[in-house]
C-alpha cells in the first residue's frame, strides 16, 4: 500500500467517526468545510496530485476522487437524516391538539379618536341628529364659496390649504358637508359631520391631517337658546358632569353672529394656577359656533326668510387629548397601539 492509498484510510477512518458524532446541522457544515472545503483534506490531495510521476496520477487521481464521492454521499445521507430529526422536533414542539376546544380571541379596541367621535355621535343622536358624511378632496365651491368665503375674501388666508392641479382641494373643515346635505335633503335637518380634514400646518398641537366634527340644525324659529342647549347638553354628557360654559363674540365666514365656547377646565376647575391643561385660567377652548349665515342658507337651497339655523365645530383630536389627558397631539398619530390602546389615561 502506497503512501497516498494509507493517507485516504486515514482520512475515510477519521471522517467515518466523526460524521457519526455530528448531531447537529451545523456541525455536519464544519465537517464539510474541513474535509471538503477550499482549504480541506481532501482538496489538498487533489491540489497535491500534480506533484506525483506522470505514470502514477491517474490511479491517485482516481482513488482521491472517490475518496471525495464517498464522503459527499455520507454528508447527503446525515443531512437528510439530521434535517428529519429536526422536522420531528418542530412537530413535537408545535403540535396542536384539535380535539381541545378553542380559546377564542381577545376584543380589539377603538383609537382614542375613532372612540371620540362614536361617544360625540351617540350623544347627538340621543337629541335628534344623524350622521352626514362627504368627500374629503372638494370644489372650491363647497370648500369655501357656499361657505360665504369668495375668492377675494380674507378668511381665505387663515386656512393654508392642500391645492390640486386641477384647483380643487383637500377639504379645510367639514363644512362643505353642511352645504351637500342641505341641498340634498333641504330643511328641517339635523346633522353631525364627523371626518379629516387638512391644513399646512404640524407643531405639538396642530397637525396637517386632523379630525373635526360638525353639527347643523335648520329649521323654523332655531335660536341660539336651541344652540346654547344643545352644546351644553353634548359637553356635560362628554365629559360625564355638569361643566361651568362661557361664550365669547368672534367671527367666522358662515355664521352671523359668531362665538366662541369655552367650558370649565376638567383637570382643575380653575382652582390651580400652575394646571398643565389650562396653564392657570380655568377655561378651555373647545369650539366654535354661530347661527348659519343666510347666504350658507341660501347657497344649500333653503330659504333663510324661513329658515333659521345654527352650527357648531370642533376638533375630534383636541376633544380625545382632553378626554384622555394627553399633551401631545402627535402620540394619536404615531402608531404606538399599546399606547393608544391601554394608556388612555396617562400623560404623555
Amino acid at each position: 500500500m502506497t503512501d497516498l492509498e494509507r493517507h485516504i484510510q486515514d482520512i475515510r477512518m477519521a471522517f467515518s467517526e466523526e460524521i457519526a458524532a455530528a448531531e447537529t446541522l451545523e456541525n455536519l457544515d464544519s465537517l464539510r468545510v474541513r474535509f471538503l472545503g477550499k482549504k480541506g483534506e481532501v482538496t489538498s490531495l487533489l491540489k497535491g496530485l500534480g506533484a506525483l510521476p506522470p505514470d502514477e496520477r491517474p490511479r491517485a487521481g482516481q482513488f482521491v476522487n472517490l475518496l471525495r464521492d464517498e464522503l459527499e454521499e455520507q454528508i447527503r445521507t446525515r443531512k437528510d437524516s439530521l434535517e428529519e430529526k429536526e422536522l420531528e422536533r418542530l412537530e413535537r414542539e408545535d403540535h396542536i391538539d384539535v380535539t381541545l376546544p378553542p380559546r377564542g380571541r381577545t376584543g380589539g379596541g377603538f383609537h382614542p379618536v375613532v372612540e371620540t367621535s362614536r361617544e360625540i355621535i351617540e350623544i347627538m343622536a340621543g337629541l335628534g341628529f344623524s350622521v352626514a358624511l362627504g368627500p374629503e378632496i372638494e370644489d372650491d365651491f363647497y370648500n369655501f364659496e357656499a361657505l360665504n368665503i369668495p375668492p377675494s375674501h380674507p378668511a381665505r388666508d387663515m386656512q393654508d390649504s392642500f391645492y390640486f392641479p386641477d384647483g380643487k382641494v383637500l377639504r379645510t373643515h367639514t363644512s362643505p358637508v353642511e352645504v351637500r346635505a342641505m341641498r340634498a335633503h333641504g330643511a328641517p335637518i339635523r346633522i353631525v359631520v364627523p371626518g379629516k380634514v387638512y391644513r399646512r400646518d404640524s407643531d405639538p398641537t396642530h397637525s396637517p391631517m386632523f379630525h373635526q366634527l360638525e353639527g347643523l340644525m335648520v329649521d323654523t324659529d332655531v335660536s341660539i337658546a336651541d344652540l346654547k342647549g344643545c352644546l351644553g347638553a353634548l359637553m356635560n354628557a362628554f365629559f360625564d358632569r355638569p361643566l361651568a360654559a362661557r361664550y365669547r363674540g368672534s367671527y367666522f365666514p358662515f355664521t352671523e353672529p359668531s362665538l366662541e365656547l369655552d367650558i370649565e377646565c376638567i383637570e382643575c376647575s380653575g382652582k390651580n394656577p400652575s394646571c398643565r391643561i389650562c396653564k392657570g385660567t380655568g377655561w378651555l377652548e373647545v369650539a366654535g359656533l354661530g347661527m348659519t349665515h343666510p347666504d350658507v342658507l341660501r347657497a344649500g337651497g333653503i330659504d333663510p326668510t324661513r329658515y333659521t339655523g345654527f352650527a357648531w365645530g370642533m376638533g375630534l383630536d383636541r376633544m380625545a387629548m382632553l378626554k384622555y389627558g394627553l399633551t401631545d397631539l402627535r402620540v394619536l398619530f404615531e402608531g404606538n397601539v399599546p399606547y393608544l390602546l391601554s394608556g388612555r389615561n396617562r400623560s404623555c
